[in-house]
């Protein structure tokens, strides 16, 4: 569900994807009740999602080149998984970037809190900005270092990069035959 639609509206589209199949939701907080600093509805709105959800894994996208200081991405963070987000993602990568290393590294490291707190595993997903299989590496290893190997498969840890594909293309493409292909040699979708 959109960050911008109506509680009710976000209710009913999710269970309506719930019904069709969907083991997966994602949505949006409402950025303008946080930036406002109406906590409480940014919680009571993911938990009335996460229980529209059911069965369903709910990721939820903080939009986080929007949200601003590191401190607020942090709260965000904490909000999402006390109010049973399975999943945090930094944005919908429809805006600036937003999967910087230090916004990566807070969101990692509150997971990181949150399970020493609790015992539940939180998975990540960084999305816009992350362009190169170097970038990549990086944040990998950043899971690595900050959360442990139990986070670095797809079901705790995933990209949200379509950019990164191909340049991961590339590197094999290089690997393979000693040298690199023009970005144009590879699909765009």
């Amino acid at each position: 569900p959109s960050g911008q639609a109506p509680s009710d509206i976000k209710i009913r589209d999710v269970q309506f994807a719930v019904n069709e199949g969907a083991d997966e939701i994602d949505m949006v907080i409402s950025r303008g009740k946080f930036l406002s600093g109406d906590y409480n509805f940014v919680f009571d709105e993911i938990a009335a999602v996460k229980e529209a959800c059911g069965k369903a894994r709910l990721k939820v996208i903080l939009e986080t080149g929007e949200i601003g200081t590191l401190d607020a991405v942090r709260r965000a963070s904490d909000i999402a998984m006390h109010a049973g987000a399975d999943f945090i993602k930094t944005s919908t990568g429809k805006i600036s970037v937003a999967a910087t290393m230090p916004v990566t590294l807070v969101m990692l490291e509150a997971i990181r809190d949150y399970y020493y707190q609790t015992g539940i595993m939180v998975g990540m997903k960084p999305a816009g900005g992350i362009k190169t299989a170097k970038q990549a590496l990086h944040n990998l290893v950043m899971v690595k270092e900050t959360l442990g190997n139990a986070w670095l498969s797809n079901e705790w840890y995933r990209f949200g990069a379509s950019s990164l594909t191909n340049d991961v293309l590339m590197q094999l493409v290089k690997q393979k035959e000693g040298n690199y292909q023009s970005g144009y040699y590879f699909s765009n979708d």
